[in-house]
């Protein structure tokens, strides 16, 4: 979790030489940003301690919000190219970050976002550096093999830039080699404990996010029932196991469907508001009726309003992106950190972007920024602690206020959030970024597993829809994690049920061949919903979100929305229940003699049932779509799963009657020949399941992940024809009318970096040469280069929104320039703030400085000896921190190398070289997004 210091005034001596914050050296953990920025500041100054009175002291306030827009892609004027690509792409508005004054602690302490005060349960342990010493590992025989060779010290990323795939690789095969040298039994044990620290990482986390899911179900079915009453026997007793089954077929059902099919007459214990204030004995009057539901009506609406507003509140005041701050992050040297305490204006940079708009980190399912940060995006605090607090509370909220949104989806974030929160406790992950999203994408399957007690859906969910990298050994704990998750919840019985999901269900037909052409008719449904509703979310969210006064006032947005669910969920039976309780009635399949009509859905009689039935249904699809495509976006935390499932079981079930009815009218039909003359041949509540598939799979686009979870759901693969059928006629079709599902469109939405590496691209007549930025600032070895030089270069750089990129190092020789190597913004920032006292002192890049793995130039020193070595090393020798070995390619290849090289590799910089091998360019990770967005753009 992000680290807050405490609220205090920050003074000038803590400015001058707080030397318990220096970094001792490049294996130091991160220091404090204010004291960072200073110290970078004060580099060529006279008299330092003047330029702090003169009102540098107003101007150190360390927020992240830097002239970088969140996610989106560099702007800057640095560019020739064909495209432009620098120039044309615009940030996102800007926002204003409260003033915060911070101390600087030794240790990073988190203060309560509430009261900013300091508080033992809030306190987190120090920051060690990225690359930290692995610990002291002896030769234990003479002929040892020599160290693995690294690439150079990296710090920390810093929050809203991309990952090193390659380093936090190789740094891994480090660790790894050092491990197998150990060849003594003791070395064998810590072999075996390495192995299995994945394995133990992911029980915990299956465990844990069961436990949170049983907690969040509970709660939520607890207060959803509130709005209606509440049990004489306990206030803490939801509708369903206060009101106890009286009848062997009640118990096929959820308890509280036996209780609710039973009218609250037979189930004394429970009260409703109208029970309160309004006596029975007047009850056959027409006002005590109106007046009952007056009553009901009101307490329903107060009490959705409050748990809305509630949840809103929390994740707007929580979990917003500016109030996450930490000292892992770089670009100190950016004109947004002198954001002062009395709004100091900021002379605008040329070229910079503008400001990154303001997040809210628990609002909405989290699943595109989950698929954003497996790909090999920073967002620190995004996984933290308080984001989870927030988001499952405020999904309890959210849900139980009967809003047209789920919880399933969200579960995927919060299942992240406890992966994240558990791996950092492990060196093994905490100190790489590659591997802990392994952790993640297991972390990922144990969410679905437990949204719909799906396992291995969950594990092929995580491997269809979310990971970035799934190599074997995460399919194996993914489905691990998810196996522990599921028999957690299986033991916990939230639904007292003895099911892991409210909506599971079984069928005792089998279906008909006639039948596929119905099926495949709610495959067509599925795909044209679908795809219309992304595109009227995505332009409800950019047009009418994002371009009126509902931007500013995002909690009144939250009121709107769910005082006119309140108001529609009166006006039919159907859009009143929960979402999952809906879900099941549409589901269900009538069983001959049972008493339970599944909130009426069950019809006997067709010719005299079906039309009044069919109109309900139908009013419930209309009212529910409306609502999800203004409700999904809000700011309090909400998924698309559930609600995407009603609409499309509700179109399945009107079908399914239709078919019911016809088979009903014409029982000697050929068409029917196969039902024999049995007038229960056709199960309505099979086309509900099917449609449902069909709908979900055309907003989100999944197949076989979806198809699976339905199997698990029915407990059979009687249906396995009929699903997966209607779920690829869906994708095609939705595929047709619009290309991206509803996540990549939020992706596009929130211009998160997200780089698709399963999209193809046709490249044209478009080379290298077209997206080369060839004006990029370089640091020439051959060329003095002192500490105040690379500090202005530094500065130009992160002004200019590429804190995310870095400096080519280049040698010249004859024919042209060659590559030495290539230095990162942050790496840089940190070793000039260890020698920012010498501001005319030369700083050296060494090409052939020795790199081995437990070297003094190592990623990773392994010994205290090497440690030390290190520290009396020259400090103003940067090389230690240089990647000598940039990817590069040549400026005749074709642009699908390169594309390759992104996605399969996860390069964060590409260097381009001429047929000789001298420096030409560079394209970074964000530049090529820009590119291959201007490139979709035009075909």
């Amino acid at each position: 979790m992000p680290f807050k210091g405490p609220r205090r005034s920050l003074s000038i001596a803590s400015l001058k030489s707080p030397v318990d914050e220096q970094p001792s050296g490049p294996l130091s953990g991160p220091s404090d940003t204010t004291w960072r920025r200073h110290r970078l500041l004060q580099i060529g100054a006279e008299n330092p301690a003047d330029d702090a009175n003169e009102g540098e002291t107003a101007t150190l306030r360390p927020t992240l919000d830097r002239n970088t827009s969140y996610g989106t892609l560099p702007n800057s004027e640095r560019t020739n190219s064909k495209l432009n690509l620098r120039r044309g792409i615009l940030g996102l508005p800007g926002i204003h970050i409260p003033n915060i004054s911070l101390s600087t602690p030794q240790t990073p302490a988190t203060g309560s976002p509430l009261t900013g005060q300091e508080s033992s349960f809030f306190r987190t342990r120090p920051i060690s550096a990225y690359d930290k010493p692995i610990g002291p590992v002896r030769e234990e025989s003479p002929g040892a093999e020599a160290d693995v060779k690294t690439n150079g010290i990296r710090v920390w990323y810093s929050s809203f830039t991309s990952i090193d795939w390659l380093h936090d690789a190789i740094k891994d095969s480090a660790r790894q080699a050092r491990l197998r040298r150990r060849k003594s039994k003791r070395g064998k044990f810590l072999r075996q404990l390495d192995r299995s620290v994945g394995w133990i990482i992911v029980t915990i986390v299956g465990f844990l996010t069961a436990v949170i899911a049983f907690l969040i179900v509970r709660g939520e079915q607890l207060l959803f029932d509130i709005k209606e009453g509440y049990c004489k026997d306990g206030w803490y007793l939801a509708k369903r196991f206060c009101c106890p089954v009286l009848d062997e077929q009640s118990s096929l059902s959820p308890l509280f469907l036996a209780a609710s099919m039973q009218g609250d007459e037979d189930c004394p214990a429970w009260r409703t508001w109208a029970d309160v204030f309004a006596p029975k004995a007047d009850r056959s009057s027409g006002w005590t009726t109106f007046r009952e539901d007056v009553v009901e009506f009101v307490f329903y609406a107060v009490l959705a309003l409050t748990m809305a507003i509630i949840s809103s509140v929390l994740t707007i005041k929580l979990t917003a992106s500016s109030s996450f701050l930490t000292r892992k992050d770089s670009g100190v040297l950016s004109e947004a950190f002198a954001e002062g305490e009395n709004d100091q204006k900021i002379t605008p940079v040329p070229g910079a972007e503008p400001k990154r708009k303001e997040l809210y980190y628990a609002a909405g399912s989290g699943i595109p920024e989950i698929k954003t940060i497996l790909s090999g995006f920073v967002i620190h605090g995004y996984l933290g602690g308080r984001t989870l607090f927030t988001k499952a509370v405020g999904l309890t909220l959210s849900v139980a206020a009967g809003l047209s949104l789920g919880k399933e989806g969200p579960f995927v974030h919060i299942a992240s959030c406890v992966g994240n929160i558990v791996s950092r406790f492990f060196d093994k992950y905490e100190n790489n970024e590659g591997k802990r999203r392994e952790i993640l994408s297991a972390a990922s399957a144990a969410g679905v597993a437990v949204a719909f007690g799906a396992p291995i859906g969950g594990v092929l969910f995580s491997l269809e829809e979310v990971s970035y990298f799934f190599p074997a050994k995460v399919m194996w704990r993914s489905f691990f994690c998810a196996m522990v998750a599921a028999m957690t919840l299986k033991f916990l019985d939230p639904f007292g049920s003895g099911k892991l999901v409210l909506f599971q269900v079984t069928y005792d037909k089998d279906w008909h061949a006639y039948e596929l052409i119905f099926f495949l008719v709610l495959g067509v449904f599925g795909g044209v919903w679908g795809a219309y509703f992304s595109k009227l979310n995505y332009r409800w969210s950019r047009d009418v979100r994002g371009k009126t006064w509902l931007k500013t006032h995002p909690v009144l947005e939250v009121v709107l929305v769910t005082a006119v669910t309140t108001l529609f969920a009166f006006s039919n039976s159907y859009t009143r229940m929960g979402g999952t309780e809906l879900v099941y009635n549409l589901f269900a399949e009538c069983r001959s003699g049972s008493p339970n009509t599944h909130s009426g859905l069950c019809v006997l009689d067709p010719p005299t049932q079906a039309i009044p039935v069919i109109r309900s249904i139908f009013i419930a699809l209309v009212v529910k779509s409306a609502l999800t495509l203004v409700t999904f976006g809000i700011k309090l935390p909400a998924g698309i799963f559930i609600p995407t499932l009603g609409v499309g079981a509700c179109a399945g079930r009107i079908l399914g009657i239709l078919v019911q009815w016809a088979q009903h009218s014409y029982p000697g039909s050929p068409v029917f020949a196969s039902c024999g003359g049995d007038l229960n041949c056709v199960v309505p509540g099979l086309y509900a399941m099917v449609g449902a598939a069909a709908t979900l799979s055309g907003v989100t686009r999944t197949t076989v992940s979806l198809a699976v979870i339905m199997f698990e759901l029915t407990d059979t693969l009687t249906y396995a024809v009929p699903v997966m059928l209607s779920v690829l006629v869906a994708k095609t079709v939705a595929d047709a009318l619009e290309p991206k599902g509803i996540y990549d469109l939020v992706i596009d939405l929130s211009q998160l970096p997200y780089l698709d590496a399963k999209h193809d691209y046709v490249w044209g007549s478009y080379q290298i040469n077209d997206v080369t930025d060839r004006d990029v600032d370089v640091i020439r070895v051959e060329q003095p280069n002192t500490v105040r030089s690379l500090r202005d270069k530094l500065q130009v750089l992160i002004n200019t929104g590429n804190d995310d990129s870095g400096f080519p190092i280049l040698r010249q020789d004859d024919d042209g320039s060659r590559m030495v190597g290539y230095i990162g913004a942050s790496e840089l920032e940190h070793a000039l703030s260890i020698v920012a006292d010498d501001a005319d002192h030369e700083v050296s890049f060494h090409p052939t400085s020795p790199y081995g793995h437990g070297s003094q130039m190592a990623s990773s020193i392994s010994s205290v000896e090497a440690g030390a070595r290190l520290s009396e090393a020259d400090p103003f020798d940067f090389s230690v921190y240089m990647d000598q070995a940039p990817l590069t390619v040549q400026s005749n290849s074709p642009l699908e190398l390169v594309q390759q090289l992104f996605t399969k590799l996860g390069a964060r910089y590409v260097v381009v070289t001429d047929t000789d091998g001298h420096y030409e360019g560079v394209i970074d990770k964000k530049t090529w997004l820009a590119f291959l967005g201007e490139l979709e753009s035009k075909h």
